[in-house]
């Protein structure tokens, strides 16, 4: 299942997600002019190796600082392929904005950045003696859409389902589409811890502890004050029924 657009409108220009987006795309545009080995070597520098974090000797030994704080926030800012950053960037454009709205951007930008410290921390804890850099936005943006599960609990998805070649679209609702990822990264996080050749390269605990951060964490930066959006339907009405006369 692919997102394509949510229900939702945005009602204030969402600059922060927008420089977010920006920012992640000068970088990766720096990394594609790179030779693969000094490309290999700005992952291990900037990225989150999680021995670098649990042994020490061995940092050292690869010349890498033990314990260094700068890899856990740079490294939400690299990716390792155009479908890596095409996949990370379009999922922040649809839920970033709506979460923007709720918090202001500067709030938005520490909730940003503090779910993916904690994506960060789930991802060396699970993987406390992996040599392989972890790096992508997607544990900051797992936070996100944890947080758009509880701040728009009636908005819709239009989904991108390929059947063989062609492609079909589907409307479901955004906390059926939410959940179901969450549980896919579970059932392949515990997949991983079982058969660690079968987590594919992919940081799924990294995922986990972002969407977990985003659900726990949103109503610390909510902001009440923040004039610019009004309510919207989809946000509305608490987990129960729809008033009648009215169609998502």
């Amino acid at each position: 299942m692919f997102p394509i657009q949510d229900s939702v409108p945005r009602r204030c220009v969402p600059v922060m997600t927008w420089s977010i987006i920006a920012i992640n795309v000068l970088v990766f545009l720096i990394e594609v002019q790179l030779p693969p080995k000094l490309l290999e070597h700005l992952f291990y520098l900037y990225g989150i190796v999680p021995a670098r974090y649990t042994n020490p000797d061995w940092a050292n030994w690869m010349g890498l600082a033990p314990g260094a704080i700068l890899p856990l926030f740079t490294s939400m800012f690299l990716h390792g392929g155009w479908i890596h950053i095409i996949g990370n960037m379009w999922t922040l454009w649809i839920f970033g904005d709506n979460v923007e709205d709720e918090m202001g951007p500067w709030r938005f930008l520490f909730f940003y950045l503090l779910c993916g410290l904690f994506a960060a921390g789930v991802q060396i804890y699970t993987n406390m003696h992996s040599t392989l850099p972890t790096i992508g936005a997607s544990g900051a943006i797992a936070g996100v859409m944890g947080a758009y599960y509880f701040l728009f609990p009636r908005a819709r998805i239009i989904i991108m389902v390929p059947i063989f070649i062609f492609p079909f679209f589907f409307e479901i609702p955004a906390i059926f589409f939410l959940a179901f990822w969450f549980f896919e990264q579970v059932f392949s996080g515990a997949l991983s811890i079982v058969s660690p050749t079968a987590a594919g390269g992919i940081a799924w605990w990294a995922h986990i502890g972002g969407f977990t951060s985003g659900m726990l964490l949103h109503t610390l930066f909510k902001n009440r004050r923040w004039r610019c959006r009004k309510k919207f339907k989809d946000q509305d009405h608490p987990w129960g029924l729809i008033p009648p006369g009215e169609r998502y």
